[in-house]
């Protein structure tokens, strides 16, 4: 078990950590709107992040390293890929992104400068990277996590901004909006709530409504069995899981951990939970649902297909 311990540490650090960027970006008073096809011309930008002070950036990006994988997807949907030149090890999509043996928790100003990157976008926590790489006169933007959809929608909008393709942020922005709010439309709501576990490791760490995860839990109106042990990602204890019998489980340990539908099942006394026997137990993506970038839409599908699903079982 104390396996599984260390790995989850580093699941729910992972979970806090890899955030894109929140708040809202503005141009100096002085600058006027640069045409649509002339995005450089909308540099210099000040781009504020909160609780974090101000990045002016001189002129477009054109050599950037993302610490972020959740910034890395949306550099790459908004049209930003040619522009990026390094992502770290974790950033694992989409598969063209220039992985490195970089980590938004390990990384130092030398390291990174290395790559000689006029934009590095890192986790809110990397504070000394962004004072080392001042020194050198390379513009940071620390990345706090998001909390709720519109924060990660405000992150796509800020990266739109920072990197010259504000008209394609915002269109993502739109399409996200739309495909989401038509998914939850069409799933119908039963006249109780269900209630899931939402699983983040095998020794039963969890998220609770106070996530993001659980933000997206929410649009459904599911109850979540974790809120009463307190904070975003406590540790529930299997008689806890057994006792609270949820209507649904998602499994979000599958890829790092090989966590399975059969492997759930086969657990101690869980064959006779509700979600189990009637094959309501729904396998997650880890990465997409840790990350609150652009395919956060397939998160919210996966969720609503489950949610159906349970209704006509």
């Amino acid at each position: 078990m104390t396996g599984f311990r260390r790995l989850a540490a580093l699941l729910l650090a992972t979970l806090a950590l890899l955030a894109g960027v929140t708040a809202c970006a503005t141009r100096p008073q002085s600058e006027t709107p640069a045409p649509a096809d002339d995005p450089a011309s909308a540099f210099p930008v000040k781009v504020e992040l909160p609780g974090q002070p101000p990045v002016t950036l001189a002129q477009q990006p054109k050599r950037i390293v993302s610490l972020s994988p959740t910034a890395t997807e949306t550099l790459y949907a908004i049209g930003a890929g040619d522009q990026v030149v390094a992502v770290d090890q974790y950033s694992n999509f989409p598969a063209q992104a220039p992985r490195t043996d970089l980590t938004g928790f390990t990384a130092d100003a030398a390291g990174v400068g290395a790559r000689t990157p006029d934009l590095v976008i890192a986790p809110d926590n990397a504070g000394q990277l962004a004072e080392g790489l001042k020194v050198v006169n390379v513009p940071t933007l620390l990345t706090p996590a998001a909390a709720t959809l519109d924060d990660a929608y405000r992150q796509i909008e800020v990266l739109g901004q920072a990197t010259g393709h504000t008209k394609q942020a915002a269109q993502l922005v739109e399409r996200m909006r739309s495909e989401i709010a038509e998914i939850v439309r069409n799933t119908p709501r039963p006249p109780v709530p269900l209630s899931y576990y939402h699983e983040v490791s095998p020794d039963f760490y969890t998220a609770s409504s106070q996530s993001f995860v659980g933000s997206i839990y929410g649009l459904f109106g599911l109850a979540n069995i974790a809120d009463s042990a307190g904070g975003k990602f406590p540790q529930l204890s299997e008689e806890h899981i057994v006792h609270a019998n949820p209507n649904l489980i998602f499994i979000a340990d599958t890829k790092c951990c090989h966590v399975n539908a059969a492997a759930v099942a086969a657990r101690p006394g869980w064959n006779t939970l509700d979600a189990v026997h009637r094959g309501q137990v729904i396998e997650l993506d880890d990465d997409i649902a840790g990350r609150w970038g652009p395919r956060v839409v397939d998160l919210v599908r996966a969720i609503g297909e489950g949610v159906a699903k349970a209704q006509h079982g």
